[in-house]
């Protein structure tokens, strides 16, 4: 019990996680700030005087983002393993906040489903001459050869799944205090997660349209695109957690980082779900729309 009771400025014990007071919130508003700012001037070309800014301000907002990150989730570790303060009522707190940000992200790729079917049921709308000169009436439209979904995407499918299981096994090894089974589980969703991001990266280099080639390839490339970054980042969250693993930070009463990242990686794999059916297979089937 002592490892779960915090004391407030009362001196009375109770469950809450009151923070200390921190640089990084101000910080990180700073570096997003430089991040955004610098991205601006490297869109428009700016210069100051004959100093052309460039990526050069793009890679420093970045690299302060990165920082801040690090510096600030290198506090909560020390938080929740040598001071043990994140308790049970905390934790509830923490889960609420993963899931609102998870679901967050469920409408972000609902504007992306939004946007290709819109494209795809409606691909001859009179109101839209531009849309039904492209597409003639018909998705697929005539110039695009799309990229058949029982080869190379199902084999991806099929990656993310077994990732999803490697995942599971990890989080059941942890509930038994297995650490050599949970190391071994995040390992192997680590290089699936890798393996995944190369096949989607050689599908991509050898796609037979770019992505200004018209509004197939655009909602194609933006949907699969940002799927890929998720999984990219949710990669290096489960190589972040191999790395804890090894250290022993999680045990079977206290491994939210362990599940934030299992919440995440579960989500990456239905979100891939729903894309491969909807625009591997369905999307690319000849016919999917006809003239209005």
């Amino acid at each position: 019990m002592v490892d779960s009771i915090e004391y407030g400025t009362t001196g009375k014990p109770h469950p809450y996680h009151i923070v200390r007071p921190s640089i990084w919130p101000l910080a990180g508003a700073f570096a997003g700030m430089l991040l955004a700012v610098g991205m601006v001037l490297f869109m428009h070309d700016v210069k100051i005087g004959d100093f052309n800014i460039g990526l050069k301000g793009v890679v420093l907002g970045f690299l302060a983002v990165l920082s801040v990150m690090f510096f600030w989730w290198k506090d909560i570790i020390f938080e929740a393993v040598a001071e043990k303060i994140h308790t049970p009522i905390a934790q509830i707190g923490f889960r609420y906040g993963m899931a609102l940000f998870i679901a967050s992200e469920v409408m972000f790729f609902v504007a992306f489903f939004w946007a290709f079917f819109d494209a795809s049921l409606f691909a001859g709308q009179e109101n839209m001459p531009a849309r039904d000169e492209y597409t003639g009436g018909h998705w697929p439209p005539p110039p695009i050869e799309t990229i058949p979904a029982f080869d190379l995407p199902l084999m991806m499918t099929l990656i993310l799944l077994l990732s999803g299981c490697t995942v599971t096994w990890a989080h059941h090894a942890i509930l038994s205090g297995n650490q050599k089974q949970a190391i071994q589980g995040l390992g192997v969703s680590v290089l699936l997660g890798f393996f995944f991001l190369c096949f989607q990266m050689y599908e991509y280099s050898h796609a037979t349209f770019g992505f200004k080639d018209g509004i197939y390839p655009s909602t194609f490339y933006m949907a699969t695109g940002f799927h890929g970054f998720h999984v990219f980042v949710g990669t290096i969250f489960l190589f972040v957690c191999w790395f804890r693993a090894r250290k022993g930070h999680f045990t079977k009463n206290s491994h939210f980082g362990f599940e934030a990242a299992a919440w995440y990686w579960h989500f990456v794999d239905v979100v891939w779900l729903f894309l491969f059916v909807a625009i591997y297979w369905w999307g690319s089937l000849g016919g999917a729309a006809s003239a209005h």
